[in-house]
């Protein structure tokens, strides 16, 4: 029985944490492990700074210093991982990765592991429905099967950006 995917947490030194999520995405591509590590992220959230007066929308990191995975961890994952410049270890006691619980990736829009299965191809429009974009209308750029993904572009301080949305987290609009 192929094993199943968990998310863990690995550490970082302050402020390399989108360094991290680069080099172990290049390895991933290098190493052919992108069904071994399905995801790597960075949680952000939104928050309004004022500077001199200034009211400015910014995206700030949840947790400085870590970065959460999804992956399937075997003696190659965990080398890979842990030998990535800026990681300083996995969570958990020792050298022993503790995987998060459903309960904990909640916060993150993270539901559970189970595959959803989609009917959306490029050009959809859909809405979504969780998550920090939720009720923004947009039409699918892309569709990523591996990590249950579609790209959308949402209209974001006055241009379009593109956004990666869970497939839980969006409706087609008929």
């Amino acid at each position: 029985m192929a094993e199943e995917a968990k998310w863990y947490v690995v550490h970082t030194y302050s402020g390399y944490e989108n360094k991290v999520k680069a080099n172990i995405e290049k390895t991933i591509e290098n190493r052919q492990l992108q069904d071994q590590i399905l995801e790597v992220r960075v949680p952000m959230e939104d928050v309004v700074e004022v500077r001199n007066g200034v009211r400015k929308q910014v995206q700030k990191k949840l947790f400085p210093g870590y970065v959460l995975l999804n992956m399937i961890m075997n003696d190659d994952t965990w080398y890979v991982v842990r030998n990535t410049r800026g990681v300083t270890g996995f969570v958990g006691p020792g050298s022993k990765p503790v995987p998060l619980t459903a309960e904990e990736m909640r916060p993150f829009g993270v539901t559970s592991n189970e595959k959803v299965e989609i009917d959306l191809v490029p050009g959809d429009t859909v809405t979504v429905i969780g998550g920090a974009w939720k009720d923004v209308m947009g039409v699918i750029s892309d569709v990523n099967e591996s990590k249950q993904t579609v790209t959308i572009n949402v209209e974001l301080f006055g241009r379009e950006t593109p956004v990666e949305i869970h497939f839980a987290e969006v409706r087609k609009v008929n």
